[in-house]
């Protein structure tokens, strides 16, 4: 595949390296098109060694290619990143003042954006307005990931790792066809988080990488989706509706708000199964002496039973996860099987998790049951090769 890979000027296109070298791997053809201020960052040397394809910046080099225009015309796929404010809003307002935007207004392949800079920026009406507009044209624009920025400054902003970046830009020139067109679908991700107190609660390990993964196989393949994001730590797949959502509650209502006209409701989200009796007021203080502080839980609300008992659109699909672990009681398919047959739901996906498993990593290997507990389905690879299994797994129903 031909790629374009356009950087921008910003501390991060150090990553940008790595997300070359990451697609050059996986066999792809990758012009890299800095613009002037990214050639501060990373020498243009690196780029083309690196690319195996000459670098420029300029309108003015390569005229008897017309390059300004060719480069544009032969991509398969255009990624940028780092997108930065400046080039965001450059690309926003049509500029073509450098070889990158005037790509970016030949192009008319799936184009992907993946910002970072400094919240400020991030979070200014302007930067809001342009990546709003974009997203509005068909630029898939990637949320930014969370975490130390430049200096001790930390926030949204900070560039998503080139995995994560690679993923979600191939995944918008799949081959798969676009066989959930017309339909909506509501996936659940991440972790919820019960409050003990004013700074801590009660949560678990999940990272919401397997449902945001579902939630951008399913739009590559047509469906209109709502994510309801408890803690991710990923950023949500442009194109998607996003409802965030804190506790174990408010994931519960706000998934039965969007599941009232959903015809596939997937519960990726590793809802807590405790909660505190209550919530303390002021931060639990250690007791003296080392005496052990009781904490009363009650369990919570398994909204997939629910959900899968009540169907709020008749015929709807209802598919749930389960994150087991083997004991003396049974192995991880045993749990699954007995789960399956208790839940109600349509599919459950069953996975391994702890010892580096599941949790925060960039694969799973799942085993799919039906309601019956019988094995329909099973796939090991990358979490997005993962979802669309699951999805292929939903559709094999009818």
């Amino acid at each position: 595949m031909h790629i374009v890979l356009g950087v921008a000027g910003g501390i991060a296109a150090y990553k940008a390296v790595l997300l070359l070298r990451l697609l050059r791997e996986q066999g792809h053809s990758v012009r890299v098109v800095p613009t002037r201020a990214a050639l501060e960052f990373v020498g243009r040397a690196t780029w083309e060694a690196l690319s195996g394809q000459p670098v420029t910046t300029d309108v003015f080099e390569d005229v008897d290619q017309v390059a300004h225009v060719a480069v544009g015309k032969q991509a398969e796929l255009v990624i940028v990143a780092p997108a930065t404010a400046d080039l965001l809003a450059r690309a926003a307002t049509g500029q073509a003042d450098d070889l990158l935007t005037a790509t970016l207004l030949v192009a008319r392949c799936p184009v992907l954006l993946a910002p970072a800079m400094h919240t400020e920026m991030w979070e200014h009406p302007a930067t809001v307005a342009n990546v709003a507009t974009l997203r509005a044209r068909g630029v898939h624009v990637l949320e930014p990931a969370a975490g130390r920025l430049t200096g001790s400054d930390t926030g949204p902003g900070r560039l998503p790792e080139p995995e994560e970046i690679a993923t979600a830009a191939l995944a918008l020139v799949s081959d798969r066809p676009r066989d959930l067109e017309g339909r909506h679908v509501v996936v659940s991700a991440g972790g919820t988080r019960e409050p003990l107190d004013p700074v801590r609660f009660l949560g678990n390990r999940s990272s919401g990488r397997q449902g945001v993964a579902l939630a951008q196989a399913a739009h590559a393949r047509g469906a209109r989706v709502t994510l309801v994001a408890a803690n991710v730590d990923v950023p949500v797949p442009a194109g998607v509706d996003v409802v965030h959502a804190e506790t174990g509650a408010e994931l519960r209502d706000a998934v039965r708000a969007a599941a009232k006209d959903a015809d596939v409701v997937v519960m990726a989200a590793a809802v807590a199964d405790f909660r505190p009796v209550t919530s303390a007021e002021s931060k639990i203080k250690k007791q003296p002496g080392g005496a052990p502080t009781v904490l009363e839980l009650v369990e919570t609300v398994d909204i997939l039973a629910e959900l899968a008992a009540e169907r709020l659109r008749p015929g709807q699909v209802v598919v749930g996860f389960a994150a087991e672990t083997g004991d003396q009681a049974g192995s991880v398919l045993e749990h699954g099987r007995a789960k399956a047959q208790r839940k109600g739901a349509d599919l459950l996906v069953v996975n391994a998790v702890g010892g580096g498993r599941g949790f925060g990593t960039d694969v799973n290997d799942v085993t799919i049951l039906d309601g019956s507990g019988a094995v329909v389905g099973e796939a090991t690879g990358t979490k997005i090769e993962v979802a669309h299994a699951v999805w292929d797994a939903v559709l094999s129903r009818g």
